[in-house]
């Protein structure tokens, strides 16, 4: 184990950074691999709260008594919208794994970058042009291939995590937002609390008292979820996001891995199509994004 932490040490920052984004998503993936497991059984607000409470946790452990400080805020509201947001999106998600496949939800669910560039092009009025456009139009017409409008209850099922990725794009939206005016870690706190004991005041509606045998997997949702936050916040800091971003489409493969080895359940051609159309869209954006941004250095 040290061998490797030596290893590891010794790569570039860069490489390290996308390592961790590599981590990350696998702990989500793994998460949610959990979550499937538990949905049945359990109403998605008691699995989203235990995902907010992780994330407060961890929060709370890396600012220690900066905590108090990034409790302020001008933009109260906007915090408030985040919050919600994020629980709109994890309790759609979550959800959605009552009634499909985890590599299904999560092809569908990887559309959230495309949205995110035509989200900012309407309402933070970044450029947007007919490239972008193209690879929006691409991974949405990439989602419907894996929803397959008019097959069944699947397709309809299939809108849960396509709602939950406009929830993360608007999100993330505002993320951007308040990312031009206040530090992350005020957006990360405020959220992690807002977030937390919003959902709270819904579990007295929801809960439903936690089996014995369960209490471990419900654990491992909340540690889960704290890591891989850890590990993406740290790949931030260590290489630039647009270098790392495109590793969360990995998201993709790990999803089908763990639907695979836990609950035998293999996607089928359409969603293996659906799902390629939906990451060669989305490089294809971040391809642009990224070009875009070399030569307005230059």
């Amino acid at each position: 184990m040290l061998h490797l932490f030596s290893a590891f040490s010794r790569l570039s920052a860069t490489a390290r950074g996308i390592l961790l984004m590599l981590t990350a998503i696998f702990l989500f993936t793994a998460m949610d691999a959990v979550v499937k497991g538990l949905v049945d059984r359990y109403p998605s607000p008691m699995l989203v709260w235990m995902r907010m409470l992780g994330q407060l946790l961890l929060v709370v452990a890396l600012l220690r008594q900066r905590f108090p400080s990034h409790l302020r805020t001008r933009f109260a509201g906007l915090h408030v919208a985040r919050a919600m947001t994020q629980l709109g999106a994890a309790a759609l998600f979550f959800t959605s794994l009552s009634y499909i496949g985890l590599a299904e939800a999560t092809a569908i669910m990887d559309i959230n970058p495309v949205l995110i560039t035509l989200g900012a092009a309407l309402f933070l009025g970044e450029r947007f042009g007919p490239r972008r456009l193209f690879g929006v139009i691409a991974a949405l017409i990439g989602a419907l291939i894996v929803i397959r409008p008019g097959s069944g209850i699947l397709s309809a099922a299939a809108f849960l995590p396509l709602c939950a990725a406009l929830f993360y794009a608007a999100n993330a939206l505002i993320t951007r937002r308040i990312g031009q005016q206040e530090s992350i870690w005020t957006a990360m706190a405020l959220t992690s609390v807002i977030g937390t004991g919003l959902i709270s005041l819904s579990l007295p509606f929801f809960w439903v008292p936690i089996r014995a045998e369960d209490l471990p997997a419900f654990a491992l949702v909340g540690l889960l979820g704290t890591a891989a936050q850890f590990a993406i916040i740290r790949a931030l800091t260590l290489a630039e996001a647009s270098v790392v971003a495109p590793f969360a489409y990995s998201g993709i493969v790990f999803a089908t891995g763990w639907g695979i080895v836990l609950y035998g359940a293999y996607p089928d051609r359409w969603t293996v199509i659906g799902a390629l159309v939906i990451v060669v869209a989305g490089l294809y954006v971040w391809h642009r994004e990224a070009q875009a941004t070399a030569e307005s250095r230059t």
